[in-house]
Formats: structure tokens, sequence, C-alpha cells
């Protein structure tokens, strides 16, 4: 991306106006998290709870101990490890961190994006940006900077274009401001992965309020969703929309829409909020969707699924 739109975006954060900015994980929409009413601006736009903390992105490791306090040594493992990457982390926070961005809680949420235009646009603004999701508040996520703009319009100042998101599902949480780290949302990387680095093993709670994304139901398009097993696609009705992982059934290929997607996990994840999108724009009654195997890699997109589906 020009420099020049990196410039222009970064001032306009100075300036206290929103950014809309790429991740690796989902599009962001960003504020300066030392400005109380540019975060309330992002708060306002997404409808989102005053209550529902958000995640704070920083350039790097170093700029931990700006933002947290009584960062534990696991916190700097897990950084050099993970980031820049998928993987927020949740710590103490300093005392002039904004109870805006903390939910009035005492801890906060950390993290490096793994993609150049942010990276490069954090760069420029030398602190902060807050960045929840670019979207209105428990609808589904956006991937491309086409989804910020049909979801936000005008309402954000500037959207900075970093094509499709390679990840595509929000950022794995490890909560590490007690005396365990605990899983509390589940991502691209998985507990395994944390547990091998850690050299221990961790609990997972991800269902605590507290952590972003991680209310009952989320990730939800207008339409429906309903999950099923394979074993029940056989009695989808016609007005329905389906994800499966089978083919078209015969008898079903002239009165439903019906999309076979991929049995790799990582790219069904990447593909999951376009797909949801795309099904949602359709007017049908329900998104049906297959559920995946509940094996580790396929987890987080399970998680995402069951909070789509919630009522």
């Amino acid at each position: 991306m020009l420099d020049n739109q990196i410039q222009i975006a970064a001032a306009a954060l100075k300036e206290g106006l929103t950014v809309a900015f790429p991740t690796e994980t989902v599009y962001g929409l960003g504020a300066d998290a030392s400005d109380p009413q540019a975060i309330k601006k992002v708060f306002t736009i997404k409808g989102r709870p005053a209550n529902h903390p958000v995640i704070v992105h920083i350039a790097n490791s170093s700029m931990l101990a700006k933002w947290a306090q009584n960062i534990p040594d696991t916190a700097y493992v897990l950084a050099d490890a993970f980031w820049p990457g998928p993987l927020t982390l949740i710590l103490n926070k300093q005392p002039h961190v904004s109870s805006l961005i903390t939910g009035g809680r005492n801890t906060i949420g950390l993290r490096i994006p793994n993609h150049k235009v942010t990276l490069d646009l954090l760069q420029e603004f030398n602190g902060g940006i807050v960045g929840p999701s670019a979207n209105k508040y428990g609808m589904v996520s956006p991937t491309t900077a086409a989804h910020v703009r049909q979801d936000l319009g005008e309402e954000v100042s500037i959207v900075l274009d970093g094509d499709d998101c390679v990840v595509g599902i929000e950022s794995t949480i490890v909560d590490l401001s007690g005396e365990q780290p605990v899983l509390r949302r589940l991502g691209n990387i998985t507990r395994t992965q944390i547990e091998e680095v850690l050299q221990r093993p961790i609990a997972v709670n991800t269902h605590k309020p507290g952590a972003p994304g991680t209310t009952l139901k989320h990730y939800s398009p207008n339409t429906p969703v309903v999950l099923v097993d394979s074993s029940q696609l056989t009695s989808v009705t016609e007005n329905s929309a389906v994800l499966s992982f089978m083919p078209t059934p015969t008898l079903l290929s002239n009165v439903v829409v019906w999309q076979q997607v991929t049995s790799n996990p990582k790219q069904y994840a990447h593909d999951l909020y376009t797909n949801l999108r795309n099904m949602d724009i359709l007017g049908k009654n329900t998104i049906i969707v297959e559920l995946p195997p509940e094996t580790e890699e396929w987890l987080a997109v399970i998680d995402r699924l069951k909070r789509a589906a919630a009522e």
C-alpha cells in the first residue's frame, strides 16, 4: 500500500477519527486507544455494549509495558512464539488505560497483528489502536474491505484495503491476568500449540464474560442458522440455503441453494464469514450448516458456528 495512504490514516487516527484496517484474522475498526472520545465513536458505530472490552493493537512487544503491568514471563514467551499473529494476551492493565477499552475491568487485551498494512500503520501512528471487528455488534465479521463498506458505509472515516484476511476468524485469546493461563477464545492458534510453547497444560473457559467475541450469540447473519449432522441433511426444507461437506443430493438440486464446502479446516475458517454473508443475502428462511468433526483443528470454527446459531 502506498505510504501516503498509511500516513493519511495515521493522521486521521491522531485527529480522533476512525480507520478500518486489515489484519490476518478480520478487519478491525480502529481508533486511538489513548483518546476516550475516539474510542466512544467505535462503540457508537458498532452498537457495542459498553461492558464488552476491545483489543488494543500494538507495533511490538516492547510496548506491552505501556499498556499492561505485572506482566508475567509467559506473556513474553507467547509473544516471541506467536507475534505478529492471531493471538491476543489478556494482562493486568496500567492505571492510565481507559475503562472504555476494558469494559470496566482491570485487564486489557493486546495483540500484534500479522498484516503488513496494519503493521505499517502502527509504526507510523506510534501508539495503540483499538480494533474490534469492523461491523455492527454481534453480526458476521468482515474479512474484506467490501464487507466493511457494506456494514458501516460512511460511518467509518477511512477504510484501508488489504485484500482478503488470510485466517478469516478472530484471534485466539489467552488470559494471563491470574495465577494460571486460561484459554478464553478459540482461534487459529490451538490449545495444543500454546501448551507446547509454555510446556504446561492450560485451562479453557470460553464462556466467562469479559473476553471479546465470547457472548452466547455472536458472528450471526440476519437469517437464522441451524446446525445439523450429515444424517439430517436429507430433511432440508425447500426455502433453505445449505453449507455441507457433501455434494448436492440429486433430489434437492432444484429446490435449495446448496454449497459444498472444503474439508480443510484452515480453508473452511478462511471462507466461513464470506459463505455466511453470501447465504444471508439469498432471502431464505434458514441457513443450514453441516457441523464439522469435533477434532481440535475444527474447534474454533465450531465455536463460531454455535454462537452464530444461538438464539
